[in-house]
């Protein structure tokens, strides 16, 4: 595992110079990463979400590009569009923004949800088709995307189906006050992400992908995955549980997990960290749950407290 805890140590290395005090969600967006999984980034205007996006693709040598959606883009702003060339008198593909190896799309809701689905075949089947032509999308291929979960006014909630192809969500957060000065102080000559540079190629992150999937995870494990997310589908205030989907997220989260840390096994404890980044987002709260207020995270809490732990003996009294 040596190979994954050295390319995460310096890529990490290299984006906390612009993201301060927010290593954890660093490496959740690294654990993303190795996993190819897609990352949604979720919380208020100002806390670093693009800066964190962006860092990550200076880090690694792979073809970036940014979409900055809005209510008048379409489809093919995304996809691509085929154009008739005059001279050759036939049509040409130009690809879109989606066909880079890292994407970053920027406050994602404020498209059109007829937009916003032209991403759900790129996530999923790593393809895209136009005009009944499918084209495949780079490896490794890496979906970005932030939302302002505060501001609705002119924005498209994304739909379930979407939600569900992101592997994890994660909320930055205000800073402490002493990291907030650090960040005064860092910026008080230029900005940091100017001095970004490359520090890992494609090939190792390649190489790094394929790592993880020699990490073993027991049969135990397995289980309790499969009974955790069986919690959250039968749990009272929930309206709709997480998906296989969700059980897959965890289940290859929780092993690269595991070779960030060092081991080449996966432990329940891998388990229980992952749960609420990788299966809060793809709860429904029930309408009656909602009025009490409880939140995704709580059930997530409430779900991990009742799912027996494998390997874990009762105490008598």
């Amino acid at each position: 595992m040596e190979l994954v805890q050295n390319v995460v140590n310096r890529v990490a290395d290299n984006v906390r110079r612009v993201i301060v005090g927010k290593d954890q969600e660093v490496r959740l967006t690294l654990l993303a990463m190795l996993c190819e999984g897609h990352l949604l980034i979720e919380d208020v205007p100002g806390v670093g979400k693009t800066m964190l996006a962006r860092a990550l693709a200076l880090s690694v040598g792979c073809t970036f590009r940014r979409i900055q959606f809005t209510p008048d883009m379409l489809p093919t702003d995304v996809t691509g569009v085929n154009i008739f060339n005059q001279k050759t008198q036939e049509f040409e593909f130009r690809p879109g923004p989606v066909f880079a190896q890292i994407v970053l799309t920027d406050e994602i809701n404020r498209a059109t949800p007829k937009t916003q689905s032209a991403l759900l075949e790129a996530m999923e089947e790593r393809q895209v088709t136009v005009d009944g032509t499918t084209y495949p999308t780079p490896k490794p291929f890496l979906v970005l995307a932030t939302q302002n979960p505060i501001e609705y006014e002119g924005t498209f909630p994304l739909p379930e189906a979407q939600v569900d192809r992101f592997m994890l969500r994660i909320h930055l957060g205000y800073p402490s006050k002493q990291n907030e000065i650090d960040v005064l102080t860092r910026q008080s000559d230029h900005h940091p992400i100017q001095d970004i540079s490359q520090v890992i190629t494609a090939d190792e992150l390649v190489a790094a992908q394929r790592a993880i999937r020699t990490v073993y995870v027991d049969d135990l494990v397995k289980s309790y995955i499969v009974d955790l997310v069986t919690t959250t589908r039968d749990h009272p205030d929930v309206y709709l549980g997480a998906s296989p989907r969700g059980s897959l997220a965890l289940y290859t989260g929780a092993r690269a997990w595991a070779a960030i840390n060092g081991r080449d096994y996966v432990l329940p404890d891998d388990i229980k960290y992952l749960a609420e980044p990788t299966l809060a987002h793809r709860l429904i709260v029930s309408p009656s749950a909602r009025i009490k207020n409880v939140t995704p995270r709580q059930i997530i809490e409430d779900a991990l407290q009742h799912t027996a732990v494998p390997g874990a003996r009762a105490t008598v009294r």
